[in-house]
């Protein structure tokens, strides 16, 4: 007999429909075959379907078991196949009326006792039977609050092959899970960290605000211990909340990674990931047998934080300039090509030499100028050409450690941000950009007009200070950014002059 199970297998960040079919004869020697390019993980679903199926008291047919999961020229792999296999086999063998099956998605791994175990990218499957117009989708219990964001399909969420049979066969207790999106956008979107928390660093905390406010990436410079880890690690807090579209596709990223907690419908707080320098090139921009999504694709919407950033090997940098550049990244293999998407902002921390102490005055520094220019080089220029703001971050005093002063919370520097963020939507609303950090040389042009007296300051800056065209380009962008938070149609020469000294390496402070 013959019965037919929708599932579905994640290629990406998306889930492509497969069907399982089953066929059981009982002509000739007993055998378990499975066709339809599974990989190793699929085909062991033969060495746990089996025993979960023995051991809910079904008793497994010693017959021909053929099973294809179509379209075969779709690579298959991982568990999620183990739950549709099984009710195949059932509805085959005819406990199961195969109508029943119509109109609902299966997936989920089989436990060897029957439970079923959370699997990878059911937000996706959502989507993918929602775009299909099924009646629903059933998956483990643990997947259920993430798919069920997505409105338009019935989510079922169960722990165990017999609470699926019953589910199928009786019409009682049928109940989707409802989940409320803004609800749970709300209500996740928490951070843990403050901007008040941080002790002194003023300048610091201003040029954060600025490069949230316009999307500009960062580097930040100064000694062990000055707190670039901190300032970094709360620049998430002040940049605009996510849209329920942003919390969506990033969700859809670390489900399909299998970061997302069990249990969390979205992740509605905007990303934070430091990767070690050790980072391969392959972690970082994502790869593997199957492409899976690197550092800065489940940095999407959030921040990618770099630390001691000429420590990290220059090929590794190097990958970075094209999810720099296009907000998305395309890992090919022999298997396949895989676009994901990965816009983020960049911060990055060094120290000015080696051994960190370059300029302190309560410390001397024990580099050589040949030393220093060897650790400097270590960032090419290429990578420099896409970070807007360099800024120095000194050790604080222990005065100020000390004291009882707390800064601005992130909450009202947020609503500055935001402010901003939304001049520079309506401004590019035919530009297909978002933020003066992605402006090109066209938008420069027609969107960052300098007063007469800006104009003036900015070619005595850069005749003084010797900076280059590159440097010229970023003092633009970022003086938009600077009149954009004071709600400035024209840029002025006050806005020019702060952004003059976010060029901290270009103006040879080190």
């Amino acid at each position: 007999m013959l019965a037919k199970i929708r599932s579905a297998s994640v290629v990406g960040i998306d889930a492509h429909v497969v069907e399982v079919e089953v066929d059981i004869t009982a002509r000739g020697l007993p055998h378990f075959s499975m066709v339809g390019l599974p990989d190793l993980a699929v085909k062991e679903s033969r060495d746990r379907v089996r025993p979960a199926l023995k051991n809910i008291g079904f008793n497994f047919p010693l017959k021909q078991i053929t099973v294809n999961l179509a379209p075969a020229d779709l690579k298959k792999e991982g568990s999620a196949f183990d739950l549709p296999i099984a009710i195949g086999i059932i509805a085959a063998e005819g406990v199961i009326d195969s109508g029943f099956l119509d109109g609902y998605l299966f997936t989920g791994e089989l436990s060897l006792d029957g439970r079923i175990k959370p699997v990878r990218g059911a937000l996706s499957m959502a989507i993918l039977a929602k775009g299909m117009g099924l009646k629903g989708l059933i998956l483990p219990k643990e997947n259920a609050p993430e798919a069920a964001v997505v409105s338009g399909v019935d989510v079922f969420g169960l722990e165990s092959l017999p609470a699926v049979i019953e589910f199928l066969t009786s019409d009682n207790g049928k109940v989707a899970l409802k989940i409320e999106a803004a609800q749970a956008l709300e209500e996740n979107s928490v951070y843990e960290e403050d901007f008040s928390e941080v002790k002194g660093q003023e300048h610091a905390k201003r040029a954060l605000e600025v490069s949230a406010a316009g999307g500009h990436n960062v580097l930040t410079i100064g000694p062990p211990g000055s707190g670039k880890t901190m300032l970094s690690k709360r620049l998430p807090t002040i940049l605009p909340g996510m849209t329920f579209e942003e919390a969506l596709e990033t969700t859809r990223i670390h489900s399909v990674a299998g970061l997302l907690k069990d249990g969390q419908p979205l992740l509605a707080i905007r990303p934070f990931r430091s990767p070690h320098h050790t980072i391969s090139d392959v972690a970082l921009i994502g790869g593997g047998q199957v492409p899976k999504p690197g550092e800065v694709s489940l940095a999407h919407h959030g921040v990618l934080f770099l630390d001691e950033l000429p420590e990290f090997k220059r090929n590794v940098l190097e990958v970075l300039r094209q999810p720099l550049e296009n907000g998305e990244v395309t890992v090919s293999r022999a298997v396949a090509s895989i676009t994901y998407p990965a816009s983020f902002m960049l911060v990055s921390a060094m120290n000015p030499c080696p051994c960190g102490y370059l300029g302190d005055p309560r410390h001397q520094c024990t580099c050589s100028p040949g030393q220093i220019h060897r650790y400097r080089r270590r960032v090419s220029g290429p990578l420099l050409d896409r970070i807007d703001i360099h800024i120095e971050v000194p050790a604080v005093p222990h005065k100020e450690l000390s004291t009882d002063f707390s800064g601005e919370r992130s909450e009202t520097i947020r609503d500055r941000v935001v402010s901003a963020r939304n001049r520079q939507l309506e401004r590019f609303r035919n530009d297909k950009i978002y933020c003066n950090g992605q402006m090109k040389a066209r938008h420069i042009k027609k969107y960052c007009k300098l007063k007469e007296d800006a104009h003036t300051l900015l070619d005595n800056a850069m005749h003084r200070l010797g900076l280059s065209a590159r440097a010229y380009m970023r003092i633009l962008k970022v003086s938009r950014t600077i009149a954009d938070l004071e709600s400035a149609e024209d840029i002025q020469s006050h806005h020019v002059s702060e952004a003059i000294q976010y060029r901290t390496l270009d103006r040879g402070v080190f």
